[in-house]
């Protein structure tokens, strides 16, 4: 696509030469300021084409140190160079008509064949280049590449008022040649008009039309999307870079959120192309949070591991106990203290009236090294823990019974089966009261864990 971009620039050059060349000969020769306004014109158009090769291959350069959004602006500059030397242009000729027409100076302008056949090449040139240009322009959004198309629109029309002066002069009517001239410059202007206020829009990061309205709609439509808060859109050339802050909820893991603003991103980038997004999120509380949901995010805000949360709502008191894991080596002050921070904490997001219960246990924050226990041991573990499951008769086959010892105690993992249909509650009310028999069995164990399994 770059490579389109600069031979096309290229094209236009030769082509804006070539005219300027042409057009001077033929208004010298015949004394038309049409012809020589339009000489001017093709002149500042061939200085316009060569500004823009050089934004072209500037502009097509990656961002770097100093540049981090790119080169893409140096087109627009190049654009607003070229429209002052429009209005540059378009005053030296309104001056000269003007004066022309006002004074009625004598100046002989000759209707001649030169003069009609130059006109009428530039014409077939004009309307072939500039349509060319903004093929490429439209495909690339290249401003600079626009700039040149309305140059060459603005010539083809400019043209045709320029034929339409020689033909007046050619019937009689002298004053047509400034007639004409005057309509080209004003042609100029508008051209100029309309290619600067683009170009100012760009270089002042006006949003494209209708971006923001079509980022929201897609973003909206990605699954995790509460709502779409900030939406910033600047195009330069055929980049549009997007700032985009969206809702999520504030119980998801950050994992998730990380794959929402991926997937908002990869949506962005698919449904605009040449979009440049960066997307941030904002955790919000949304409406059918529980309260279980809040004390879990108030927790985890805190970097505090909770466990075991209950909520009862006595009469029209909310009672909330919950089960809080500190650093065993932690004083017992210190960990009272994140205990009572948390509580408050809860107490702040669901009122004072709230009734709020924390149980402080050691958790293990260092790596323990551990063997394997001798057989024998592991054995009369796995029978201590099947007659507890007969005697439950809720648990059973008690199988893949490991022992580890370590310096702080012996650590216990075992597997069990259980009726399907029994509810989570009732089967850790019972895997739960195997462990604490066991613990209260061999005071060595520091640590059971049991994993229940459905029957098949």
């Amino acid at each position: 696509m770059q490579n389109e971009k600069e031979q096309v620039a290229l094209s236009s050059m030769a082509a804006s030469a070539g005219l300027t060349v042409a057009k001077a000969a033929v208004g010298v020769a015949t004394g038309s300021l049409a012809i020589l306004s339009e000489a001017g014109h093709s002149l500042i158009d061939f200085g316009a084409t060569v500004m823009t090769y050089i934004a072209v291959r500037i502009s097509g350069k990656p961002a770097d140190e100093e540049h981090h959004y790119g080169h893409g602006k140096v087109e627009a500059v190049s654009a607003l160079a070229e429209t002052a030397l429009l209005f540059l242009l378009s005053g030296i000729v309104i001056w000269e008509a003007i004066k022309r027409l006002i004074e009625h100076e004598s100046h002989v302008v000759t209707a001649s064949i030169w003069a009609f056949g130059v006109i009428v090449v530039s014409i077939v040139v004009d309307f072939f280049r500039a349509r060319a240009l903004t093929r490429v322009a439209r495909a690339t959004q290249s401003h600079a590449l626009e700039a040149d198309a309305l140059h060459f629109s603005s010539d083809l029309y400019s043209s045709l008022a320029v034929l339409g002066g020689l033909f007046g002069v050619y019937f009689g009517y002298p004053w047509a040649d400034s007639a004409a001239a005057l309509v080209v410059a004003v042609l100029v202007c508008f051209a100029g008009w309309r290619l600067g206020r683009r170009t100012i829009e760009t270089l002042t990061d006006t949003a494209p039309v209708g971006a923001a309205q079509a980022i929201t709609k897609i973003a909206k439509k990605v699954p995790g999307v509460v709502a779409v808060d900030q939406v910033r859109a600047r195009a330069v050339g055929e980049t549009t870079f997007i700032d985009l802050a969206v809702a999520v909820s504030r119980t998801l893991p950050l994992d998730r959120v990380n794959a929402i603003k991926a997937a908002v991103a990869d949506a962005l980038r698919a449904g605009m192309p040449g979009a440049e997004p960066v997307v941030t999120t904002d955790p919000v509380a949304l409406s059918n949070e529980t309260v279980l949901d809040r004390v879990m995010v108030i927790a985890r805000n805190r970097a505090l591991a909770v466990h075991h949360v209950t909520v009862h709502d006595i009469r029209d008191k909310l009672a909330i106990s919950l089960d809080l894991e500190v650093d065993g080596k932690m004083s017992l002050s210190a960990a009272h203290e994140q205990a009572d921070g948390l509580e408050k904490a809860i107490e702040a997001e669901l009122g004072a009236d709230v009734e709020v219960e924390t149980h402080i246990e050691p958790l293990q924050t260092e790596d323990v090294l551990g063997r394997e226990a001798p057989p024998e041991r592991v054995r009369a573990v796995q029978m201590a823990l099947a007659e507890f499951a007969a005697e439950g008769r809720i648990v059973r086959d008690v199988h893949d019974v490991r022992v580890r010892e370590t310096d702080e105690g012996e650590i216990v993992n075992f597997h069990c089966r259980v009726d399907p249909a029994l509810s989570v509650q009732t089967v850790h009310e019972n895997v739960d009261a195997m462990e604490r028999a066991l613990r209260e069995r061999s005071s060595s164990i520091k640590r059971v864990i049991g994993h229940a399994e459905p029957m098949k």
